[in-house]
């Protein structure tokens, strides 16, 4: 196996783990840190992630990475900057990314955006592979293997579960996810937003159980608690809005085709009562041959904020020998082998 030299860009939640597994990687060699906090510039790679020093500075100069000697970069900023990502493609540096906008190509992108995207890819012989858990590894890598087992498909469906009751981000859940607020005030709308994050990916995957989407519908509800709840968090008080359900669904012909579920609740005492599972996924796939698959994270709640890192950062981190021996271009994982571990078997023809 080659060994690929590779930038992490952002150092986030999500960054910072894909960070350490870049420096255990045995086939990788971390050859750059981008980081956005001022505190961060010059901190070695390794203090960022608890991992022993490696003598790679973090720096906030962008221009510096944007030309910085690297096959892949992995591309985990809060926001996507385009700019910043044909930049990278266009020096040579095939992306590796958690920014959902690239995903199942690049459809959330306006076109004059995609089409620069391409255009680079194309000039540099680079790619670009968006990828993560979810999106991603539950809208793609398990849904296609379940695929792989059918002749005609009639319906997929993915429930989602997450217990937010250790999550300690007030903001987030108290301002910007409305939990703690009066039932009456939650906008149905709000689905609205998951319709944009992952109608592009469940497209795709109708498309590849031969049931293309012609029409979208979001949905959303809420449920209150039915007591006080303390959660690391804050309170949540007694009939405000502790548990959220939003499905967005597609259909061809009038049929309901693929249909995603979020379940996100902070506790599981609500009225109107929910079937609530543990955090983690529920793939159902109705078809010549049925599946029922049920993925918990086997892991206590009050760990889930130390263990869920890796299900989005793992994914990335192993995907780059693939993107970097992948055709350029736009990739999703139908253009890609199995993603492992051990990365592939034959490596093929790198590029870039």
């Amino acid at each position: 196996m080659p060994r690929y030299r590779v930038v992490q860009w952002a150092t986030g939640n999500i960054g910072r783990r894909a960070l350490r597994e870049v420096m255990r990687h045995p086939g990788l060699d971390l050859v750059g840190v981008l980081v956005y906090d001022p505190a961060k510039d010059g901190v070695d790679a390794g203090e960022l992630c608890g991992e022993p020093p490696t003598g790679v500075k973090a720096t906030t100069d962008v221009a510096a990475m944007r030309m910085a000697d690297a096959d892949c970069v992995l591309y985990m900023p809060q926001h996507l900057a385009v700019d910043d990502v044909v930049a990278l493609l266009e020096n040579g540096k095939n992306v590796v990314t958690t920014r959902g906008e690239l995903f199942a190509d690049a459809q959330r992108l306006d076109p004059e955006q995609r089409e620069r995207v391409r255009k680079a890819c194309a000039n540099a012989g680079t790619s670009v592979f968006s990828t993560g858990s979810s999106p991603g590894f539950i809208t793609d890598a398990l849904p296609f293997a379940l695929l792989s087992m059918q002749r005609q498909v009639e319906l997929i469906e993915i429930d989602e579960y997450a217990n937010l009751s250790r999550r300690d981000s007030p903001q987030l859940l108290f301002e910007l996810m409305g939990f703690g607020q009066p039932v009456e005030s939650y906008d149905p709308r709000r689905a609205q937003y998951l319709l944009g994050e992952f109608g592009p990916a469940l497209g795709e995957l109708a498309e590849a159980a031969g049931r293309p989407v012609d029409a979208w519908r979001a949905e959303g509800s809420v449920a209150g608690a039915r007591a006080h709840t303390t959660i690391v968090a804050g309170t949540i008080a007694a009939g405000t809005v502790a548990a959220q359900r939003n499905s967005i669904v597609g259909t061809s012909a009038g049929h309901d085709v693929v249909r995603f579920t979020s379940n996100w609740y902070c506790t599981e005492d609500v009225e109107p009562a929910w079937a609530l599972r543990p955090t983690g996924w529920r793939v159902c796939v109705r078809g010549e041959a049925p599946f029922e698959v049920e993925l918990p994270f086997p892991v206590p709640v009050e760990d889930l904020n130390d263990w869920t890192p890796a299900y989005t950062a793992n994914r990335p981190v192993n995907a780059i020998p693939y993107v970097v021996a992948a055709p350029p271009g736009i990739l999703s994982t139908r253009d890609l082998p199995p993603i492992l571990p051990s990365g592939p078997r034959l490596a093929g023809a790198e590029h870039g």
